[in-house]
């Protein structure tokens, strides 16, 4: 089933669509938990602690997050490109930013700008847990959290990165939440309403917190 949508357009679209959809659930999740490390450090270490130990996480739903965010950005690669073949000959005769917003004709790069600023996230913090846990196989800390996210808001430049990340990340969610929303067949009239002003506020709301998240700890660091 899986060949016969990746095979067509439309099911490519649905595809994507449905991992966008799981992404922006994750998206939601790990903001809620970084939050928890401005509120109460003990609350943020206790909930990184659980999903950092247990094995449904670990095992299951951590490998099925890596496979979801790689298929997202391959799938909006091949899509961009198919979109770009099946445009060449209609650019000459219509002006695309009169038919559409300037995100929506850029989010391979926007989309590409974000995937590396995963790989520094990654290289931040997952890496160091793996070595941590499966590599140097400390003994488990339960406190160990905080502190280490504490540590990497220290340095300006990881900070002004991560702000300038996070800002694309928005620009490319004011496009991506109603696109995805759109292309699993959810865009009825009666509800288009909603979903625009829950998309809008979700890509402004969730990447702005955490760009305050990443300033709260650099200034409470001085």
């Amino acid at each position: 089933m899986a060949n016969r949508y990746l095979s067509t357009s439309i099911g490519r679209k649905v595809l994507m669509a449905l991992s966008a959809l799981f992404l922006l659930i994750f998206l939601l999740q790990h903001f809620t938990i970084n939050m928890l490390s401005v509120v109460s450090p003990n609350a943020f270490n206790s909930a990184s602690h659980f999903m950092g130990t247990f094995w449904l996480i670990q095992y299951i739903f951590q490998p099925i997050l890596i496979f979801g965010v790689v298929f997202h950005f391959v799938m909006g690669f091949v899509l961009e490109m198919q979109n770009r073949n099946a445009r060449e000959v209609g650019y000459a005769f219509n002006k695309p930013s009169a038919n559409s917003t300037w995100m929506s004709r850029n989010m391979m790069w926007s989309g590409l700008t974000i995937l590396a600023f995963l790989v520094l996230h990654f290289i931040d913090f997952w890496i160091p847990e793996m070595v941590h846990k499966y590599i140097e196989v400390h003994p488990e800390d339960p406190t160990r959290y905080y502190h280490e996210l504490v540590a990497k808001f220290e340095n300006p430049i990881r900070v002004g990165a991560y702000a300038v990340a996070f800002v694309l990340l928005a620009m490319h969610l004011l496009h991506g939440f109603q696109s995805a929303f759109q292309s699993i067949g959810l865009r009825h009239p009666k509800y288009l309403g909603t979903i625009r002003t829950l998309g809008r506020l979700y890509a402004l709301i969730i990447p702005a917190g955490f760009i305050f998240i990443a300033v709260f700890h650099y200034v409470r660091s001085l």
